[in-house]
Parts: structure tokens; C-alpha cells; sequence
């Protein structure tokens, strides 16, 4: 069972939640940018973090195209989705939870979302949802 842990940042917010989901399932957190996205289809369980961006979607700088690219590769594939925003309702994540869906993933749960700076009561939800995500 492969697992990778692959998000993208602009205040930290997001990083400390993938650093929490990766050290819940045993691996390293990855930057979009140090991924090679050809390798996705090698992992069974891949999860997502992307802060909100702009009005309510996600980064169209790093994370966007790189989304994109993944996206047909996900069919059949375990993903969970996670990150932060600092306005709005999370309508990015819903959104984003479709799309994943839509390309035949199967996505784990709602994903999960942090206005601004997580606190540790989020953090160990956020694990225990990992934890969850990976004993499926």
C-alpha cells in the first residue's frame, strides 16, 4: 500500500495540516512542486492539501495545474482532500471534492477544512481522520 501526502502553501496553514496527515500515515509530506505527477497512479492512497485561494478556489499558480494533470489519473483511486482558508465557506472544497468525484476517484469523507491557523483540537481530529482514511 503506497500513500503520499502532496499539498501546496501560502502562509504555512496548509503545511502544518499536511505535516500532521503525513506523520498519521507514516510518510513524508511532499511539495506540489517536488512531486513528479507522472508517479501518481504508483500510490493507492493519495491525499491533497490546497489552502483556499483567490475567490474560493485553489491556487491556480502550483496547485491548479498540477491538479489537473493528476486528475484523469485518479480514477479508482483513494483520495482525501484537506486545507485551509482565511474567508468565504469553503465552497473551494466543495468543489473540489466534485471534481475529484467526478474524474472516478474515491474520495474518503468530506475533506477537511481549517479557517485560518489550526489549533490542536483540529490537528487531532485531522489525524484521526488520516488514521481513518488509511484503514479503509
Amino acid at each position: 500500500m503506497r500513500k503520499v501526502v502532496i499539498y501546496w502553501t501560502s502562509t504555512g496553514n496548509t503545511e502544518i495540516l499536511a505535516e500532521t496527515f503525513a506523520t498519521a500515515i507514516g510518510v513524508e509530506k511532499t511539495l506540489v512542486s517536488d512531486f513528479d505527477a507522472s508517479t501518481i497512479s504508483e500510490y493507492d492512497y493519495i491525499a491533497l492539501g490546497c489552502p483556499a485561494c483567490g475567490d474560493e478556489e485553489l491556487d491556480d499558480s502550483e496547485f491548479g495545474p498540477f491538479f489537473e494533470e493528476i486528475l484523469p489519473s485518479l480514477e479508482n483511486k483513494n483520495v482525501a482532500l484537506f486545507g485551509s482558508y482565511g474567508w468565504g465557506d469553503g465552497e473551494w472544497m466543495n468543489n473540489w471534492e466534485e471534481r475529484v468525484v467526478s474524474a472516478g476517484a474515491l474520495l474518503f469523507e468530506k475533506g477537511q477544512i481549517v479557517l485560518e491557523q489550526p489549533d490542536d483540537s483540529y490537528l487531532l481530529e485531522l489525524e484521526n481522520f488520516a488514521k481513518r482514511f488509511i484503514s479503509k
